[in-house]
C-alpha cells in the first residue's frame, strides 16, 4: 500500500504538470486558429516536428541522465556527482547549434517539412522565431527530469503549472493585445521554458538535494551513459514529430492544406492524451529505477502495474470524450467555419483516437524498460512504433484508402507495438522471479 501511494504521489504531480503544458499548447493552437485561420493551423503543424526535435534531445539527455542518476545515487553517488552539470552544458551548446542551423537553412527546411507557397510566409515567420527555443527546451527538460529524480516532484509540478498559466497570458497579449498573430504566438513560446527554469532554480534551496550546477567540461562517457538510457525515450518523442512530418507530406498530396489543418487540430488534441501518458510514465520511472537499483523486483512489478492501470484508464476516458463530443471540440478550432477542414477532422477524430489506449500503454512500457536497464528492447520498440511500422503503414493505407487510411495508420501501428511490448515485459517479469529478494 505504501508503494502504491508513492506511485500515485509521483504520477499525480507529473500528470498535473504534463496536463498543464499540453493545455497551453492546445489553447495556443486555438488562439492561432482564431487569429490566422486554417492556413495558420497548417503553418503551425508544419513547424511541429521542430518542437519534437527539441523535446527529443531534452528527453534523450534528461530522461537518460536522470535514470542513470537515480540508479546510482544511493549506492554509487560518486559516479553521478557532476552528471547534471555536464549534461546541462552540453545540452545548451547543442541547442545553440540547432538554432544556427535552422536560421541558415530555413528556406529549404520549410518545404522539406511540408510547407507550400500558400503557407510559406506564415511558416517562415513562426519557425524563424521558435528556433531560439532549442537550448531553452533542452535545458528545461533536463532540469525537470533531474529535479524529479532528486526527490522534488512538487517543484516540477509547480514549475510547469506556473509556466502554463503565465505563458497563456503572454500568448493572449502578444497575439490579440498587440495584434502580432503568428509572430506573437512564436514569441510567447520562448517564454514557456524560461518561466519553468526560473521556478526550477529554487531547487538550490531544497534541503535534501544532491544535485548541483557548476561549470565542468562535459565528458563523452557521461553523454554516452545518458544517451544509452534515454535513447528510447528520445526516439519515442521524435516519433511524434516524424508522424506529423509523414502525415503532412501525404495529406498535402492527397487532400491539400485543409487536410493538414484538420490534422493540426487532431494532433494538438492528441498532445493532451500523450502528455498525460508521459506524466504517468515519468511518475513511475523514478520508483522503478530506484527499486530495480536496490533489487526489490516485486516492487518494480507493482509500480508498473499501478502505472499501467492509470494510463489505460486515461486513454479510455480520452477516447469516450472525443468520440461523443468531437463536433463541439472541433468547432472550437474552426472560427472561420471552414466546412472542408471540419469534415476531415470530424471523420478523423474517432478513427485516430481509437488507438489512445495502445498509445498510452506503449509510452509507459517503453520508459519502463529503460528504467530497468532494458535499453535495447526499449530502443527497438521505439523504432518500430515511430518509424519502421508507422511510415510504411501510413503510406500504404493513405494511398489505398485515402484520408481515412491515414487516420487509421496510428491505431494499427500502436496495436502491433503493444502486443510486442507486452511480450517483452512478460519475459522480463519471468526473469525477475528467481531473483526476488
Amino acid at each position: 500500500m505504501q508503494l502504491k501511494n508513492e506511485v500515485n504521489h509521483y504520477v499525480i504531480r507529473n500528470t498535473a504538470a504534463s496536463a498543464g503544458m499540453s493545455m497551453y499548447l492546445l489553447i495556443d493552437t486555438l488562439f492561432i486558429s482564431i487569429a490566422a485561420g486554417p492556413l495558420g493551423l497548417t503553418a503551425l503543424n508544419v513547424a511541429l516536428p521542430l518542437f519534437s526535435l527539441f523535446n527529443c534531445l531534452g528527453m534523450l539527455l534528461g530522461v537518460g541522465g536522470a535514470a542513470y542518476y537515480s540508479l546510482n545515487k544511493i549506492e554509487h553517488p560518486e559516479r553521478v556527482h557532476s552528471t547534471y552539470s555536464e549534461l546541462m552544458i552540453f545540452g545548451v551548446l547543442l541547442g545553440l547549434l540547432i538554432t544556427l542551423l535552422i536560421e541558415v537553412f530555413i528556406h529549404p527546411l520549410i518545404y522539406f517539412l511540408g510547407g507550400s507557397p500558400q503557407t510559406y510566409r506564415l511558416t517562415h515567420t513562426y519557425i524563424s522565431i521558435i528556433a531560439f527555443c532549442a537550448p531553452l527546451y533542452i535545458a528545461n527538460y533536463l532540469s525537470v527530469n533531474f529535479i524529479r529524480n532528486d526527490n522534488h516532484p512538487n517543484l516540477t509540478m509547480v514549475a510547469t503549472l506556473t509556466e502554463t498559466s503565465s505563458v497563456l497570458i503572454i500568448d493572449w497579449f502578444f497575439i490579440f493585445g498587440l495584434g502580432l498573430k503568428m509572430e506573437g504566438a512564436a514569441m510567447a513560446t520562448i517564454f514557456s521554458p524560461l518561466c519553468s527554469l526560473l521556478i526550477l532554480s529554487h531547487h538550490r534551496h531544497f534541503a535534501n538535494r544532491q544535485l548541483s550546477l557548476y561549470w565542468v567540461k562535459p565528458r563523452l562517457q557521461t553523454i554516452r551513459n545518458a544517451t544509452q538510457l534515454g535513447l528510447a525515450a528520445g526516439i519515442n518523442e521524435l516519433s511524434n514529430g516524424f508522424a506529423v512530418f509523414i502525415f503532412n507530406i501525404i495529406l498535402l498530396r492527397i487532400a491539400g492544406n485543409y487536410a493538414i489543418a484538420a490534422y493540426g487540430i487532431i494532433s494538438n488534441i492528441a498532445l493532451i492524451s500523450v502528455a498525460l501518458a508521459n506524466g504517468v510514465a515519468l511518475g513511475v520511472q523514478p520508483i522503478t529505477s530506484r527499486e530495480y537499483g536496490i533489487r526489490h523486483y516485486e516492487n518494480v512489478k507493482k509500480a508498473f502495474w499501478q502505472g499501467l492501470k492509470i494510463t489505460i484508464g486515461i486513454g479510455l476516458t480520452v477516447l469516450i470524450i472525443l468520440t461523443v463530443f468531437r463536433s463541439q471540440v472541433i468547432s472550437l478550432f474552426n472560427y472561420q467555419h471552414q466546412t472542408t477542414m471540419a469534415r476531415y477532422a470530424t471523420t478523423g477524430v474517432p478513427i485516430y483516437f481509437s488507438g489512445a489506449i495502445f498509445i498510452n500503454a506503449n509510452i509507459l512500457m517503453v520508459l519502463f524498460l529503460t528504467s530497468i536497464r532494458s535499453a535495447r528492447s526499449a530502443f527497438a520498440l521505439s523504432l518500430l512504433r515511430g518509424y519502421l511500422i508507422l511510415a510504411p503503414v501510413t503510406f500504404i493505407l493513405g494511398f489505398t484508402a485515402g484520408i481515412n487510411g491515414v487516420w487509421a495508420a496510428v491505431p494499427l501501428t500502436e496495436l502491433i507495438v503493444s502486443i510486442l511490448s507486452a511480450g517483452i515485459i512478460y519475459h522480463r517479469f519471468k526473469h525477475f522471479s528467481p531473483l526476488n529478494n
